[in-house]
């Protein structure tokens, strides 16, 4: 039997078999925390000096240890142990290499299950401002983008088919749009990420006289939770995290099928840069879209990090339980993730050459004005019902000829109703279509142009 020298070893008799250690250990993952280990310790030990529960003298000695650490984290000189099972025991018995015994009074008025919350508050938080200033970069990215496309006149779609003709500019603010929400999200999740789990220690709080509202104070967060069950078994703001983060990616997902789609021979209506794209070890004209198609991919990642803690938090019973060491890898992953995709899909966007011409043209062999000349009877008096009626019967006719709206004859058009004009023509021109649909929110030149001025105020 092998004697437990774990530092919680006392009441054990004989020590994990390694299989069993390794199974257990979480250092593998949450050595990404170190940093904020750290930081939290120190705001710690900060405290238990100013509140006298250890020695001035101990206190600066055991902070100067951990800023040694830090310092050493930072360039790379720290080693884990996976017999020191995760981040905080790490940091613990590195401390204790670093200034002696004294380092086991770092430990007072505290838990490992308050001390990982905070550490995951701390690095969630520090995650959710880089993804808002990730999500403004690309917002600013796509106002661009659009404000280069306004006259730019693409085919609308729905059902993937030709619906009305559209200004390009207006179909990038819908994704602007998207985003934006996707920045509120986050931006709120700071609310409940903006807390300090310090000071709750296993469950119950402590006797020593803390001073959590000094530790919140120290770390950056404005106010500790006010319930110590709540502190250390709370996991919503990381639920709220992967529940934005999933959001973005069907926003970003959906961007990328549209460019991959755009990219195509079929459609033409892009071409990607080089940066973004890869080719084929066989076929040598290959030109493929990957990195879109990888955030179109990725998405499923994210999914299933926030079905995971989802499941794992749906019957955990109060406080802390060992199902919560799995909270902490899909977060990792998830940031990690959308980080990079929004930076890549950024670089996509502000890089491709938009084909204006190929998309004009796309325009002006289909029926995607029908609804124009529908409109021009109904201004004209005839009941939109009948309209509608009479011009589904027109395309039905034209499809069979092999022509188009536009090439029907005005003697042709007047046999169908005697309200039609020569200016049923201009009415008919995919361009003054779209200029056309003015009303708020539209995508009419110069709605496009108001949607572009308000997101240039709301970015600053």
């Amino acid at each position: 039997m092998t004697e437990n020298h774990k530092l919680w070893g006392g009441r054990f008799e004989a020590s994990l078999e390694k299989w069993v250690e390794e199974f257990g250990a979480s250092i593998s993952f949450d050595q990404k925390m170190a940093q904020y280990d750290i930081e939290g310790s120190i705001a710690h030990v900060t405290m238990l000096g100013a509140t006298g529960i250890i020695s001035k003298d101990d206190a600066e000695m055991i902070k100067a240890g951990l800023e040694t650490l830090l310092r050493k984290y930072k360039a790379g000189e720290l080693t884990f142990d996976v017999t020191n099972e995760d981040i905080h025991m790490n940091i613990e018995q590195l401390l204790t290499d670093e200034i002696g015994s004294v380092a086991g009074k770092l430990h007072t008025a505290r838990s490992r299950n308050d001390q990982v919350a905070t550490d995951m508050h701390l690095y969630l938080k520090a995650k959710l401002s880089e993804v808002t200033e990730k999500l403004e970069n690309l917002r600013r990215v796509i106002v661009k983008l659009a404000e280069d496309n306004i006259e730019t006149i693409m085919p609308g779609y729905t059902h993937l088919q030709h619906a009305q003709p559209i200004s390009f500019g207006h179909h990038l603010m819908a994704y602007y749009s998207m985003f934006t929400r996707d920045s509120e999200r986050f931006s709120f999740n700071v609310k409940h990420t903006d807390l300090s789990p310090l000071g709750a220690a296993a469950l119950a709080g402590t006797t020593f006289p803390i001073d959590r509202n000094l530790t919140a104070d120290l770390m950056g967060f404005s106010t500790p939770y006010r319930n110590s069950l709540d502190a250390v078994s709370d996991r919503d703001f990381i639920l709220e995290f992967l529940s934005n983060a999933s959001i973005l990616m069907i926003h970003m997902s959906r961007f990328c099928e549209e460019i991959i789609n755009w990219c195509s021979h079929e459609y033409q209506f892009v071409t990607l840069s080089d940066t973004f794209s890869t080719g084929s070890s066989i076929m040598p004209q290959k030109k493929n879209p990957d990195m879109a198609e990888l955030i179109r991919g990725k998405s499923g990642r994210v999914y299933g990090n926030l079905i995971g803690l989802l499941t794992v938090m749906k019957s955990l019973p109060l406080a802390y339980n060992k199902d919560l060491q799995e909270d902490k890898e899909g977060m990792f992953d998830t940031a990690e993730t959308i980080t990079v995709a929004i930076d890549i899909l950024a670089g996509m966007l502000g890089s491709m050459t938009v084909n204006k011409e190929r998309m004009k043209s796309s325009t002006q062999k289909d029926f995607s004005n029908a609804t124009e000349l529908a409109d021009y009877l109904a201004s004209k008096g005839v009941p939109f019902r009948k309209a509608h009626e009479i011009v589904g019967k027109l395309v039905l006719e034209c499809s069979k000829k092999g022509i188009y709206l536009q090439d029907v004859s005005l003697e042709s058009y007047q046999e169908l109703s005697d309200v039609i004009d020569n200016d049923v023509y201009t009415v008919l021109d995919p361009y003054n279509a779209v200029k056309r649909r003015h009303s708020l929110g539209g995508t009419g030149f110069d709605q496009v142009k108001w949607q572009i001025e308000a997101a240039k105020a709301e970015l600053g």
